[in-house]
């Protein structure tokens, strides 16, 4: 056994997962130690400018501070950290990478979206495998980050994965407000979704999967909305199926909310406020898609399955 620490740094948030790896004859298992989360958003205005905004790296580097504290408290051995996709688009990244080389002593992969997709279907894929009952493949992953959101299919391991620049950050800072959108704003943002959901179907099979697998924060507010829990609860998150039409039905909701009626919902973080419409909105055109494709083939998706469990849980993983 070894103590690990993953880091997933997004255009939204940055994430610290602590865990016990056991490596042995099989596959590599974690066991949780400590999980945090802050929003950051250190992708503010990257898609408009192309650089890091000195605040959103002050803001970050706070996080890293406290990561690295925590890290040492626990006794880490093995430090993994994760860039996504605001560092692959800014152009003063070098910045952000000295900042995190000082806190942590450790310099930050900037993943690519294939690799992104890779990792959060080993994530995702390892928690499915302590289900109660198997769920069918092949199984679909799809990770909605701030700046980009990745489809990855397979069964034990990704048979086709793609990134596509789409994210609940970035089309917000883009196409629509932060209160209610108007229908003009709402039509752009879903023609953009739409166009970018056929980018991703020329590369990975949309009507393929029997299991899809939403995994991230926005996938996992309009799981706990749907199931209308009073606050963030993981454990009641963490492997909750719904149809299609409940995703759906959710996602119409957030959107549709004002952003007083999305702040005072108990499961809603407050850094998520701002963002979720457009992030609700890309997982409600994701998952209507995916239905329609595998219902075109004569099948039908078992389910629509949330996992906590994603590109975290798949850095850790790649320590063993």
């Amino acid at each position: 056994m070894i103590r690990v620490a993953a880091i997933d740094c997004g255009t939204n948030s940055i994430r610290l997962l602590i865990a016990d790896l056991h490596e042995g004859p099989g596959a590599p298992m974690l066991r949780d130690v400590e999980r945090r989360m802050e929003v950051v958003r250190l992708g503010q205005g990257v898609d408009r400018t192309g650089r890091f905004a000195p605040e959103a790296l002050e803001r970050t580097g706070a996080a890293l501070r406290d990561y690295a504290r925590l890290c040492a408290e626990l006794g880490v051995e093995r430090i993994r950290f994760g860039a996504t996709s605001a560092t692959r688009d800014a152009q003063n990244r070098e910045d952000f990478i000295s900042d995190v080389v000082s806190v942590l002593g450790v310099e930050p992969e900037v993943i690519t979206g294939d690799e992104e997709a890779a990792l959060s279907f080993a994530g995702a894929v390892s928690s499915l495998a302590r289900a109660p009952e198997p769920h069918p493949g092949p199984v679909m992953v799809v990770d909605i980050g701030g700046g980009s959101t990745e489809f990855v299919v397979g069964g034990t391991s990704p048979d086709a994965a793609v990134s596509v620049d789409v994210g609940s950050v970035r089309l917000t800072e883009r196409l629509l407000s932060a209160e209610v959108p108007t229908g003009v704003e709402l039509d752009a943002a879903r023609a953009e979704v739409r166009a970018r959901i056929d980018e991703a179907a020329e590369v990975v099979p949309l009507s393929r999967p029997r299991t899809l697998v939403g995994v991230a924060g926005t996938i996992t507010t309009v799981t706990a909305h749907a199931l209308r829990l009073p606050t963030y609860h993981p454990e009641a998150i963490d492997g909750a199926q719904l149809t299609p039409d409940q995703v759906r039905a959710s996602c119409a909701d957030l959107l549709a909310a004002t952003r007083a009626e999305r702040a005072a919902m108990g499961f809603m973080h407050p850094g998520r406020v701002d963002v979720i419409g457009a992030g609700a909105l890309i997982w409600s055109e994701i998952v209507g898609r995916v239905d329609a494709d595998v219902r075109a083939t004569g099948a039908s998706l078992s389910s629509v399955v949330t996992s906590e469990h994603d590109i975290l849980d798949g850095l850790a993983l790649s320590l063993a």
